[in-house]
């Protein structure tokens, strides 16, 4: 499943503080019917794409919704900061595959 939304980078500055992008809600509804693909906490493997950066991460479940970590080596390659509204392409991968074994 390929999602595609737009949405602001965000910083958390808890004890380990991260940037993120949230996912819209009816994107979410779409995730929530692929609850199968969870893991641990609730959590979504993807591949995420912004720009020409892609990378594995997880959705985080979050006040209802998911959000999207951005990690810093994207950050820096897309010249990113908080604020900055983005495009995000969202792959759903099965546990256990790479992005590169569901090409």
């Amino acid at each position: 499943m390929d999602l595609q939304f737009s949405g602001d980078i965000w910083h958390w500055r808890g004890p380990a503080p991260w940037y993120f992008v949230t996912v819209p809600e009816p994107e979410c509804v779409t995730l929530r019917s692929w609850s199968y693909a969870s893991y641990g906490w609730g959590m979504i493997p993807v591949v995420a794409r912004i720009g020409q950066t892609e990378w594995e991460t997880s959705l985080w479940p979050k006040d209802g919704r998911y959000v999207v970590p951005v990690k810093a080596h994207v950050r820096k390659a897309e010249q990113l900061d908080e604020g900055v509204t983005v495009a995000v392409r969202l792959a759903v991968r099965d546990q256990g595959l790479t992005a590169r074994d569901q090409r």
